[in-house]
């Protein structure tokens, strides 16, 4: 006969439950840890090599006697070198002179009239080599009759340097951004109509001599850059176009939009010849590579595809952006393509292998732009947050650009070192690209009968020459800018001072 079970509420067996987990796991948490004094001898070795090794060993002087000290710990400030204050020992080490300092051949013996002057006359190495103009003044050179004045042996608000046998400390500059390259300042001088929706894209032509824009109206537009008058408008994208790019050898139009295609137009019969099928999103971006026939696309699907032009095959679809991406670049040299994401990140691809090779986690928000030096070896990218600057081909953070605080759609950059940054509201800020320096800010009007969410920026080019800038705009319009011929340095003089340079944030 089979026991009768007995029944509990489940109230009841969980609590007998955590009883017994209790019971055997609690039992041995008030209890010490057992030491090993092995393996406690053993940690203590260890530490002692790895945070003391440089500087462990006694110094080693030749005549001179050392004597042994007692193993007891010593206010700072209190010699522990045998009664001795004739002589001091000076090392190159950030650390204050004792019997843990090594001597190198650059350390002296030096007569120190006070037993703990010794403590805090150790900086950087790199203090110490700093040398001190032979006319100097009193007020360059601080001294104490002899008396190291007292500072932190890491600080590097002074200058260590040696002189005769004289220790002495001289304040330290702070840094200052250096002095900005002037730039003539910007003005509007050509607004084009013609768009029945907000123009999203542009590109120059190789020969300088018209440009191409893309707009909601579904409409490609062909326009002549010296007069501003229309050539030709295309037909075929049945959304929104978000990128255009014209090849620089062979007579061929790029086209991406919303309606996921990628078309390849052929400019001497004005119609598309090539699509390029494989997205599965609204395409957002695209860049011609200058030295190879592949096109690089970019979307809403996350992904960067690599085509080639005349087969139309992907040849790589690199996967690792989280979100959208925004924008893509290419170039020549290692790496070869460069996107920007709203998952905020920047990527830098290896276009052989189709993978990525660095990731930049620097921004905090959306990555909508990107912009390649046309002569240096750098780029800068553009955010809510910042415009920030790196250095290729590791993506080394070289400065920020902060003061745009607005929604950066798009940026600029020409080989005279001028970047200009533009955003949804309307504003456009020029840059001095070496220093940083916001140098001129502007408020692109809007069309009378525009309401004033339509006074966005979507994107800016330089013309070849560098010397126009284009932009297109949420009222339907395209913007020719060009510099002030008339202005000189004395006229528009740039306002700035020397401000002490705060510390980069990553």
């Amino acid at each position: 006969m089979t026991e009768e079970v007995q029944k509990h509420s489940v109230h009841t067996l969980v609590f007998r439950s955590l009883k017994r987990t209790h019971d055997m796991f609690i039992s041995e948490q008030g209890n010490p840890p057992i030491r090993d004094d092995k393996s406690d001898t053993l940690w203590r070795k260890l530490k002692l090599i790895d945070e003391y090794g440089p500087v462990k060993d006694l110094p080693k002087d030749d005549g001179v006697k050392k004597q042994q000290t007692n193993d007891v710990i010593r206010p700072y400030g209190e010699s522990t070198w045998p009664e001795n204050p004739e002589i001091s020992v000076q090392g190159t080490h950030p650390f204050p002179s004792g019997p843990g300092v090594q001597l190198t051949d650059t350390t002296g013996k030096q007569a120190d009239p006070s037993s703990s002057g010794s403590m805090e006359m150790m900086l950087y190495e790199q203090n110490r080599q700093t040398n001190i103009p032979s006319g100097a003044s009193v007020h360059e050179i601080r001294q104490n009759a002899g008396h190291t004045e007292r500072t932190d042996p890491v600080s590097k608000s002074m200058v260590s340097v040696t002189v005769g046998q004289q220790q002495m400390l001289v304040p330290r500059k702070a840094p200052t951004m250096p002095k900005p390259q002037w730039h003539p300042p910007w003005k509007l001088y050509r607004v084009i109509s013609g768009h029945l929706g907000w123009v999203r894209c542009i590109a120059v032509e190789p020969g300088n001599e018209w440009f191409v824009t893309g707009a909601g109206d579904r409409v490609i537009k062909i326009w002549d850059l010296a007069t501003g008058t229309l050539k030709l408008s295309l037909t075929g994208h049945i959304s929104t176009v978000r990128g255009v790019a014209v090849s620089p050898r062979q007579p061929y139009l790029f086209s991406c939009g919303e309606d996921k295609q990628v078309k390849c137009w052929d400019l001497e019969y004005n119609k598309t010849i090539r699509h390029y099928h494989g997205h599965l999103s609204a395409v957002y971006s695209l860049d011609i590579h200058p030295t190879i026939d592949v096109l690089l696309t970019c979307g809403r699907d996350a992904t960067v595809r690599c085509w080639d032009m005349r087969t139309k095959a992907c040849v790589h679809t690199m996967v690792g952006h989280q979100n959208t991406v925004a924008v893509v670049k290419c170039q020549a040299s290692e790496p070869q393509v460069i996107s920007g994401s709203h998952d905020c990140t920047i990527r830098l691809w290896d276009l052989a292998a189709g993978r990525s090779k660095v990731t930049l986690t620097n921004h905090k928000k959306s990555v909508r732009a990107v912009a390649l030096h046309p002569t240096q070896y750098t780029f800068g990218s553009a955010s809510p947050d910042n415009i920030k600057q790196w250095k290729f081909p590791d993506g080394n953070f070289i400065q920020n650009l902060s003061g745009h605080n607005a929604i950066i759609n798009c940026l600029g950059l020409n080989s005279d070192n001028v970047l200009v940054s533009a955003a949804d509201n309307g504003t456009m800020h020029f840059w001095d690209w070496r220093t940083g320096y916001n140098y001129q800010r502007l408020q692109a009007a809007a069309q009378p009968g525009s309401i004033d969410s339509e006074a966005g920026i979507f994107a800016v080019e330089f013309d070849h020459s560098g010397t126009r800038l284009i932009t297109a705009e949420a009222d339907k319009t395209i913007k020719i800018y060009k510099e002030d011929d008339s202005a000189t340095e004395d006229s528009h003089p740039i306002n700035w001072r020397p401000d002490i340079l705060k510390k980069k944030r990553y």
